[in-house]
């Protein structure tokens, strides 16, 4: 698999507001000068790519998508992506599924759909987002 070029950007998709504020502070952690967007649910985190994405989504991105999420979980918006999202987007956009869920059928399902690359357990940590993003993207050292 190719990696993407630098990642410019990460939109974490997840209702758990002290979840998407504690993996701000990882991010930032890194050191890596990356923009940080929030999504409360996959219905706002479709709507942010779709009607923002082009102008305030720094691409390459990285998608942190929370599986269970209200109004619209992991699974609805990974539908409505595959449908809405036009494919020179997609091609820009890393999706890693983020859960607590340690359910099997979820794995092979996440495995199964081209659009995510990887799947992460909860709790994540700095080391856990550095880990994904040098697996996904070039990293350039910072100084």
């Amino acid at each position: 698999m190719n990696k993407f070029e630098q990642v410019n950007s990460i939109l974490l998709i997840d209702d758990d507001e002290s979840s998407n504020f504690l993996h701000s502070i990882f991010i930032n952690k890194l050191g890596l000068n990356i923009e940080i967007n929030t999504a409360l649910n996959g219905q706002e985190g479709l709507d942010f790519i779709m009607n923002r994405g082009l102008e305030r989504l720094s691409l390459p991105c990285m998608v942190m998508l929370d599986l269970r999420m209200p109004v619209k979980d992991g699974w609805d918006f990974m539908r409505m992506y595959e449908e809405q999202v036009p494919e020179e987007l997609k091609q820009q956009l890393a999706i890693v599924l983020v859960t607590v869920s340690d359910n099997p059928e979820d794995k092979e399902r996440a495995a199964a759909n081209p659009h995510i690359l990887d799947y992460a357990q909860k709790p994540l940590s700095d080391s856990t987002f550095k880990k994904l993003i040098g697996k996904h993207f070039n990293l350039k050292e910072t100084v």
